[in-house]
C-alpha cells in the first residue's frame, strides 16, 4: 500500500504549466484523430513502448506494449467496425487524461466476453490516460465500461 500511495503523491506534485496541458491535449488530440481514421499506427505513435492497456472488470482484458495495444485496437475495431465514440467529458492535467464517451456501433464480432450479434450496442465509458513525464507519450489506457 505504501508504493501505491508514493505513486499517488508523485502524480498530485505534478505542476501545471501551460506547455505541459497544450503537449498533453494535442498527443491527447493526435490519438483520437488517429482512432477515428482507423490508424493504427498514429494510435501507436502515442504510446510509450511499455503501454498497458486494461478493461477493468473483464478478466483477462489486459494487453501489454505496443503490440499489445495494436491487438487491442484490431480486436475492437475487428469486433466493431462502425464504432462512434461522442465525447461527453474530458479533463485534462499533468497526470494524464480523462474522457468520458457515449459509444455506438454495431457489433459484428467477439468483443472481450461479448459475443457477436449482429445489432446496434450502445454504452458509456470513461477512460484514463496516463502520461509519461518523461517520455512525454502516453502509458496506455485504462477503460471503465458502463452496459
Amino acid at each position: 500500500m505504501a508504493g501505491v500511495m508514493t505513486d499517488v503523491r508523485e502524480l498530485l506534485s505534478r505542476e501545471v504549466t501551460p506547455e505541459l496541458y497544450r503537449e498533453i491535449r494535442e498527443l491527447w488530440k493526435a490519438h483520437s484523430i488517429a482512432e477515428d481514421g482507423r490508424d493504427i499506427a498514429g494510435l501507436i505513435a502515442t504510446l510509450t513502448p511499455d503501454c498497458v492497456y486494461e478493461v477493468v472488470g473483464e478478466e483477462g482484458a489486459r494487453w501489454e506494449g505496443h503490440s499489445g495495444a495494436t491487438r487491442f485496437y484490431t480486436e475492437l475495431l475487428g469486433a466493431i467496425p462502425d464504432i462512434h465514440f461522442d465525447l461527453q467529458q474530458i479533463v485534462i492535467g499533468p497526470q494524464g487524461v480523462c474522457e468520458e464517451a457515449q459509444v455506438t456501433g454495431t457489433q459484428q464480432g467477439r468483443w472481450l466476453s461479448h459475443a457477436p450479434t449482429g445489432a446496434n450496442v450502445e454504452f458509456r465509458l470513461v477512460i484514463f490516460f496516463p502520461w509519461d513525464s518523461r517520455i512525454k507519450k502516453f502509458k496506455g489506457e485504462r477503460v471503465f465500461i458502463f452496459m
